[in-house]
């Protein structure tokens, strides 16, 4: 019996202990921190070991293979023997995919694979059997165990993709790679564009990679590293012969002579970067023979994710938005630049090697306002106390609130939009994200 232990007590690491126990794997679960309730009761009722607030080494390194959290860096001492060992380590879409034959729709990027991926999904389940995994929703592992989709949409991060070695989606989407994370490559960004890029290593010439032809990054890399993929493009500016382009104000997708055209003007989503995450989501719908009116519908009916440019509320003529997701620099681009109103901006959170430069030309046409809620603001204070007349600190989420209801006038927007991750102040940027919302609607 082959014995499979998981670094890990969360989402992807209780139900990867359910698939190895079905798969007749002996299985240990182990977790440096605290196990939540609702997945101790799971191990408990399934019988499965398990151990919290500590790594026993000698019930971890007798693995035959282990799957470990994303959250756990490569450089962690224990992973680090473990490799030394010869022990495979991978990661949760690595050890699940093997137990499936369903088609699987892999989506990375550093912004838009969450929308992208909802959007797909969205689109994909008016016609087909398809299931939303990754790092979104219920585990992928638990969801063959349990559901066994014929399809899968997988919204995936580098950090998953770094634990993969026979993974090959059918359909591949890279939506765009601006640096982020890069505390976890060594502050190399060619490592973490590598690392991205590990979506496509195991397709072949049957398989497809889809990728935004706008960002340098994306095409100087797949010059240098080809991959034996069929590639789809979309771009907002090129003529696409193959794949999908900007036609006026129409979304063109064309793939083999066969043409789907969409008026943009009736997106849900508003702003640029959602035309892409358009592009993007109705590619794969077309790939996998989705009918034009059916992409078309769905566009048009697509609520959006949480806590990506949500509208919370009107107070007063203020609109308030809740951009927690947004925990990079690239994200708040995206915000303000679809900001059409002088905007109060609440920002900061933990600070990941972060350049704002490519922000200022919106903070001193857009921002009227800067409210920093972090732990630590100095970068902030440093990069932005020029362009605007009020800039305040402060490290409640209740506050920062009442502070910008102060500070807008009528026609305003209240933007959250850290650019940071929330580890400083908050669980995760769900938690902050529902904080804000909690205090907009006790005002």
């Amino acid at each position: 019996m082959k014995r499979l232990v998981i670094l890990g007590g969360g989402e992807s690491g209780v139900g990867t202990a359910l698939l190895g126990i079905s798969k007749g794997f002996e299985v240990f679960v182990s977790d440096k921190g605290k196990i939540k309730d609702k997945y101790k009761d799971v191990l408990i009722q399934n019988e499965i070991d398990w151990e919290e607030s500590q790594h026993t080494e000698s019930f971890i390194l007798n693995a035959d293979v282990v799957m470990k959290s994303p959250g756990i860096p490569d450089k962690a001492p224990l992973v680090k023997q473990l490799v030394e060992k010869g022990v495979p380590v991978i990661s949760e879409i690595e050890f699940a995919a093997q137990f499936t034959s369903a088609t699987i729709v892999g989506i990375t990027g550093s912004n838009g694979k969450t929308t992208t991926a909802s959007l797909a999904h969205h689109i994909l389940k008016q016609e087909l059997n398809v299931g939303l995994a990754g790092n979104i929703g219920d585990s992928f592992a638990k969801q063959i165990l349990e559901d066994d989709y014929k399809n899968y949409v997988l919204e995936i991060s580098s950090f998953q993709l770094d634990g993969v070695v026979n993974f090959n989606p059918h359909i591949a989407v890279i939506t765009n790679i601006t640096p982020d994370h890069l505390d976890r490559y060594n502050y190399n960004f060619e490592e973490y564009i590598a690392s991205k890029f590990r979506i496509a290593k195991n397709q072949t010439k049957h398989d497809y990679l889809i990728y935004d032809a706008d960002d340098d990054v994306l095409v100087d890399w797949l010059e240098k590293h080809p991959v034996q993929s069929k590639l789809l493009p979309f771009s907002l500016v090129k003529n696409i012969e193959n794949g999908a382009c900007l036609d006026k104000e129409n979304i063109k997708i064309t793939i083999d002579n066969n043409q789907i055209i969409m008026p943009t003007k009736d997106l849900a989503l508003e702003g640029k970067h959602n035309i892409k995450n358009a592009m993007a989501a109705s590619t794969v719908a077309h790939l996998l023979k989705i009918r034009k009116q059916t992409i078309r519908e769905s566009l048009e009916n697509f609520q959006g994710v949480e806590h990506r440019l949500e509208q919370v509320l009107k107070i007063n003529k203020v609109q308030y938005i809740n951009d927690s997701k947004a925990t990079n620099v690239n994200a708040t681009y995206y915000a303000l630049e679809s900001m059409s109103a002088p905007t109060v901006w609440i920002v900061g959170g933990v600070d990941k090697g972060n350049s704002y430069q490519e922000l200022y030309p919106f903070v001193n046409t857009k921002v009227k306002a800067i409210i920093c809620l972090g732990v630590n603001n100095e970068k902030l204070l440093e990069n932005f106390s020029n362009m605007v007349d009020v800039i305040v600190e402060t490290q409640f989420m209740n506050e920062a609130v009442k502070i910008a209801y102060k500070l807008a006038e009528a026609g305003d927007n209240v933007l959250l939009s850290p650019a940071c991750a929330s580890f400083d102040l908050f669980e995760s940027y769900e938690d902050r994200g529902r904080q804000f919302k909690d205090a907009v609607r006790n005002l």
